[in-house]
């Protein structure tokens, strides 16, 4: 049987070479495509595709990672793959406890890109090599979970920005924001505000 695929990616070209690529293969067809994550989910609640190939980041709106999970959600839930640039941890991750079928990077071969629909159509879970030991090592070293506020903290502090001007920022008092690094420093285990901010970004997590 012919797997339905709908494609979701903010860059048209990216789109069209995408169903370019697809479209030569007799296994799989493109039934749609769509820019932004509200989108998928309305043509994937008409279309009921196979598979979804969606990309991690969709400019303004919903990311790929909050994609994934509202689509899962339908009913029929069609199978997600992630095919993106972005190869940080906390995202791959992130796909994967949304409910992705598999995570490829855009570098791979196109044969790779059919092979994953075919394996995500079958309710299989599809990683190269080298993402599977990542995923792996993350279920082994689950990263650490910091709340919504230090990552705000987080991402102030790697603009520069001093504890009053956070404070200013967040509407909190300066107490409150050391508070927070120190909860910061803890969870990330560093002993510095660089440490901090290069372990965050390392990991995805800011």
């Amino acid at each position: 049987m012919t797997i339905t695929v709908l494609l979701v990616d903010d860059h048209p070209v990216v789109r069209s070479g995408l169903r370019a690529v697809l479209d030569t293969g007799a296994s799989v067809a493109v039934v749609g495509e769509a820019a932004t994550g509200e989108a998928a989910i309305a043509l994937a609640e008409h279309l009921r595709p196979d598979v979804v190939l969606c990309d991690l980041r969709l400019g303004s709106g919903i990311d790929g990672i909050q994609t994934t999970a509202a689509l899962r959600a339908l009913d029929p839930a069609p199978a997600v793959l992630i095919l993106t640039t972005f190869d940080r941890d906390a995202e791959i991750l992130g796909a994967i406890e949304a409910g992705a079928a598999g995570y490829l990077l855009k570098d791979v071969a196109p044969e790779t890109i059919v092979e994953g629909i075919e394996r995500a159509a079958a309710g299989d879970m599809f990683l190269t090599p080298d993402i599977a030991s990542r995923v792996l090592k993350g279920m082994r070293d689950p990263l650490p979970k910091l709340t919504e506020r230090e990552v705000e903290v987080l991402r102030l502090l790697a603009t520069g920005a001093a504890n009053r001007e956070v404070a200013r920022a967040l509407f909190v008092t300066e107490a409150t924001v050391k508070s927070h690094v120190a909860h910061i420093f803890t969870k990330l285990d560093v002993d510095s505000r660089s440490r901090a901010i290069h372990r965050a970004g390392e990991m995805g997590l800011i």
